[in-house]
């Protein structure tokens, strides 16, 4: 079983129930989860004119290799209602792998896949509930943690904002 990062979003319907349900179906794929950050509520990125989503992140374990659990979530995402859209724009449910890997040290550049996750360490709304379930994890690349980054980001107020706690491992940023 391999070490993987995902981030959860959704800024449409119900958005937190609709994380809820996507994380039963990966742990019913396979995906064993070890760590669950809080909830979030953060300014959309990219197409600023929808609804602010609601972001958490998963640390797991997934018995296969990254293309099948990506393969895994865009199938639990087109359940979830997700369809074609324009990028950044709004939707009910974004599931992205992160890291996977040891320490979240695996790399891959495959047209499908890229990872770590483009633009990782530029996005608070992926850091903050990161830095919840690992926060001196060191990035690939970069010889920083979690936390370095994300302090790195400061100010970041205003963009993410803590919502009740969903059983984070560790507190969060500013909680």
């Amino acid at each position: 079983m391999t070490p993987v990062w995902i981030c959860l979003g959704s800024n449409l319907g119900d958005r937190e129930g609709c994380l809820r349900e996507a994380r039963r179906r990966m742990g019913a794929c396979g995906l064993v989860e070890e760590a669950v950050s809080g909830l979030y509520e953060t300014v959309p990125f990219g197409l600023i004119e929808q609804p602010p989503f609601v972001n958490q992140v998963v640390r797991g374990r997934w018995p296969a290799d990254p293309l099948d659990l990506l393969a895994s979530l865009k199938g639990i995402e087109a359940g979830l209602g997700r369809g074609d859209g324009p990028r950044w724009g709004p939707r009910p449910i974004d599931l992205d792998i992160l890291l996977f890997g040891e320490e979240g040290g695996g790399t891959l550049d495959d047209p499908r896949l890229r990872i770590p996750h483009e633009g990782l360490a530029e996005r608070a709304f992926v850091l903050v509930p990161l830095a919840d379930v690992d926060p001196d994890l060191v990035l690939p690349g970069t010889g920083r943690t979690v936390s370095e980054h994300l302090r790195a980001l400061e100010p970041w107020d205003g963009l993410v904002r803590s919502m009740a706690p969903s059983g984070a491992s560790r507190p969060g940023p500013g909680t």
